[in-house]
């Protein structure tokens, strides 16, 4: 029996097809009617239905009183906001990036990797911020950002390569690394240098400053940033602001049980 198989046989058909359904509907970013979701579906439509019911009736899936059209529930957005609550990160960085947020008069942020992905959970914004604002929950791709960047550099070769299989990655528009040997030698050199400042490298105008939060094993668990609305920062701001946000990310991971001495990693 194929590995496939085998990992399928003990699935449970009902549960697989909601989860489907609530993924479609997150991924269309919109309200879809029901004939839309089940021509997107590969079951029957009978079979859609009862699982959309389903999930309507648990609060996962919200049905429009008006237009009949179907969006993703509160019940959702209670499991994401609670998951991210429950992250010590969160607990333990919230008020400290609203510290660094008056500090630095800049939108603060930290961030955690999900596989290729960057994911904000905890964010303030700067009074009287004009550029665009990600939101909690946001994701960004990894090889194209400085927090992305910057939550690489703490892999191994072998855990680079396992999040990154191909030569290519998976966009390489103006400014990205041209491939994944271009990208694993750019987060080689954030990690000798500990942080990153990352001045119009995923969009023109925008500046950052990243620095590792670390857990008590040594290993990244996350990253602090600030978002400051330039295209480079000026130099006499650069070093405060980098002190600033390096402060910040110590004193979270000293929250998390980090002592110093960052774990050992394997190039292979």
């Amino acid at each position: 029996m194929s590995q496939e198989k085998d990992a399928r046989r003990y699935l449970i058909p009902g549960l697989e097809r909601g989860l489907i359904i609530l993924m479609e509907l997150a991924r269309s970013h919109r309200e879809m009617s029901f004939a839309e979701l089940a021509e997107r579906m590969d079951f029957p439509k009978a079979t859609a239905y009862r699982a959309v019911q389903t999930l309507e009736y648990m609060g996962f899936v919200r049905r429009h009183p008006t237009t009949g059209l179907y969006s993703l529930g509160v019940n959702v957005l209670r499991l994401g906001f609670e998951y991210v609550a429950s992250l010590d990160l969160v607990q333990a960085g919230q008020p400290v990036i609203e510290s660094l947020r008056d500090k630095t008069q800049c939108s603060s942020h930290i961030a955690i990797r999900d596989g290729q992905d960057v994911i904000y959970v905890a964010r303030v914004s700067a009074a009287n911020a004009t550029i665009n604002q990600v939101s909690v929950g946001t994701r960004l791709p990894a090889h194209r950002t400085s927090l992305g960047r910057m939550l690489l550099s703490g892999l191994s070769r072998s855990e680079f390569e396992a999040v990154y299989p191909d030569g290519e990655l998976p966009d390489t528009k103006p400014g990205a690394p041209a491939n994944r040997e271009a990208l694993w030698e750019l987060v080689q050199e954030d990690g000798r240098r500990g942080y990153v400042i990352g001045e119009s490298f995923f969009q023109f105008g925008i500046s950052s400053v990243v620095y590792p939060v670390f857990n008590g094993q040594g290993d990244i668990e996350g990253v602090v940033s600030i978002l400051v609305p330039v295209h480079e920062i000026p130099a006499e701001d650069r070093e405060p602001l980098r002190a600033h946000v390096e402060e910040a990310a110590a004193s979270i991971s000293g929250m998390l049980g980090y002592r110093g001495g960052r774990a050992a990693r394997q190039a292979t």
